[in-house]
């Protein structure tokens, strides 16, 4: 059997507030409803409710293991504790329920008011232990076994060597996976420089003549100071 983590409690227990949910809201809603549809709404709700209540008691018992078994404090104990009872309620009386509509399928009774009004109690109860077990877990951490660490989350290290972490709000590229391509015309030493577009041809051209009379200047320059070393 291969090792669940924490314990099998939390795959059973989902099946069984899917379906004993489903059961509930559809012999509520059939009520409402006739002919084929209500019919159709009873079969699946009796089927729901068969399957729910049966699965109910494997949840039972993995939850009772994870009473015994889970790493846990004083209040994470009292809130086990809570939890626990809500579901003694929901373990108990749904099997009761699922009894009863199997009796009246077989003798061909109608499961009259008083049963719609126990399935909407089923529910609250329901309803009840499923937040208490959300509270066991996301609120006192009982069968977790590692909580992250928000304040060393980092990204993958770039191409820098360093890592890039949430610090400045900014989320700075690397040039292993968020190097910016460059454009065409750009020069790249190492793949992560940014293009910078003339935009006009002409401009290049001019460059070039800018640098043809700085050369002639620099002569000039020259020339004037070698007169000068000579002149008296």
């Amino acid at each position: 059997m291969p090792e669940i983590i924490p314990n099998w409690h939390p795959i059973f227990v989902h099946f069984t507030v899917a379906l004993l949910s489903l059961s509930v809201i559809l012999f509520v809603v059939s009520n409402f409803v006739s002919g084929t549809l209500r019919e159709q709404w009873l079969i699946v709700a009796r089927w729901s409710l068969w399957f729910g209540a049966g699965i109910t008691l494997l949840t039972g018992l993995a939850g009772l293991d994870a009473y015994n078994t889970v790493a846990h404090d004083t209040a994470s104990h009292e809130a086990m504790t809570e939890h626990r009872n809500w579901a003694i309620t929901v373990i108990i009386l749904f099997p009761l329920l699922a009894a009863w509509v199997a009796w009246c399928v077989r003798s061909g009774k109608s499961l009259g008011k008083g049963f719609i009004v126990l399935m909407l109690v089923g529910g609250v109860l329901l309803l009840s232990t499923a937040w208490h077990g959300g509270e066991v877990v996301y609120r006192y951490g009982l069968g977790v076994m590692s909580l992250p660490d928000v304040d060393s989350h980092e990204h993958a290290q770039g191409g820098d060597g360093q890592a890039h972490g949430h610090d400045d709000g900014k989320t700075p590229a690397g040039d292993d996976e968020h190097a910016h391509e460059p454009r065409q015309g750009a020069v790249a030493d190492d793949g992560h420089e940014h293009a910078h577009d003339t935009g006009n041809g002409e401009m290049d051209d001019s460059m070039m003549d800018f640098s043809g009379m700085d050369e002639g200047l620099e002569e000039g320059s020259t020339a004037h100071s070698d007169t000068g070393d000579h002149a008296h």
